[in-house]
């Protein structure tokens, strides 16, 4: 099985500066587990190409997209935690039609899943506004791509990063054609996941949203997925799959209270790797959000690629995951979720 990656220097060009967590080290981590994984050779480096404005403009005003590309050339922020350099600009374009590419190569077989290693990262920006260090979002530009312009009519989107996707969520809240999936941490940054947020219109019930309690780990993520997200994915019967693939609940990183595991993430993309299996083999793309533990990123990288790769571990977790007691976040969520999907 080949997995596609896109994974070059120019993302490390997007100069956050020496204080920030957001920094192109995170990239360079990567590429030293993947130099030393020794499934690295399944996979396939896809080529870079910027996003066009007819893409972004799908998702963002332009108003929004003119702000970003005046940062072009120049040190400024867009907020008080997103920084922008002379070429921050053009690495977002590339992160964001990068993504769209390998999706497109996804779709049409040229590869079995994939993975864009890229930066800024993308679910916190919304149609308006660049925020927490997100200036274009990548998975919403991607997601957009695939409906308006390869006609799927069912675009699965799992959001793990430890903080929530609102960008993601924002864009997406009255779009039926789109399933939104989010665990995070609660409280924390931006505030927003609240588990009665379940969309609008003809949307409702296609935003699913698990906030988790500090301290919550392996286990209690893969409750969310096997109680909630498959069966509800089983109906929903996604023609792609799109994962908002942050590391910060990783049990070392910084800036979450989580306890998440290399091989959590790992079981969790084996789970999505069969729903893949069920509706839309060889699609399952995943892009690189949070993550700044820079040694557990690599770790938990590569265990994803793992996963994607077809590589099979960690039984025993999903198996004490499912005859552990639910916890009451995932039990919430579940009745919430069960408004408007037939849950067993």
């Amino acid at each position: 099985m080949t997995v596609g990656v896109v994974r070059d220097p120019i993302f490390q060009e997007h100069d956050t500066g020496p204080y920030h967590c957001e920094v192109g080290s995170r990239l360079a981590a990567i590429d030293e587990a993947i130099v030393q994984w020794e499934g690295h050779g399944a996979l396939d480096m896809l080529p870079l190409r910027p996003a066009s404005e007819e893409e972004l403009a799908r998702v963002h005003q332009a108003s929004h997209l003119r702000r970003v590309a005046g940062t072009a050339g120049r040190n400024t922020s867009l907020d008080p935690d997103t920084v922008c350099s002379p070429r921050s600009c053009e690495v977002a374009l590339l992160a964001a039609g990068s993504l769209i590419g390998l999706c497109d190569a996804a779709l049409s077989g040229e590869v079995d899943h994939g993975f864009a290693l890229v930066r800024p990262p993308g679910h916190h920006a919304t149609s308006t506004q660049a925020m927490g260090f997100c200036l274009f979002n990548n998975v919403a530009a991607a997601a957009a791509h695939l409906m308006l312009k390869r006609g799927l009519e069912r675009v699965l989107v799992v959001d793990w990063d430890v903080h929530h996707g609102n960008g993601t969520e924002d864009i997406f809240y009255s779009e039926s054609r789109v399933l939104y999936f989010s665990t995070h941490q609660s409280p924390l940054y931006p505030g927003t996941g609240q588990v009665g947020a379940v969309g609008h219109g003809s949307a409702k019930g296609r935003t699913i949203n698990v906030p988790l309690i500090p301290g919550r780990g392996d286990v209690e993520q893969l409750q969310a997925f096997e109680h909630i997200l498959l069966p509800v994915a089983r109906q929903f019967r996604p023609q792609f799959i799109l994962v908002s693939a942050g590391f910060d609940a990783h049990r070392e990183d910084p800036l979450g209270s989580m306890m998440v595991s290399a091989a959590g993430y790992a079981a969790l993309t084996q789970r999505l790797v069969e729903i893949s299996q069920e509706f839309c083999p060889g699609r399952v793309v995943a892009a690189l959000e949070g993550g700044y533990n820079q040694a557990a990123l690599g770790r938990s990288v590569v265990a994803v690629l793992g996963a994607l790769a077809g590589q099979r571990r960690e039984d025993q977790l999903m198996a004490v995951a499912s005859d552990t007691e639910t916890i009451a976040e995932v039990a919430k969520a579940r009745e919430v979720a069960g408004r408007f999907w037939d849950l067993p």
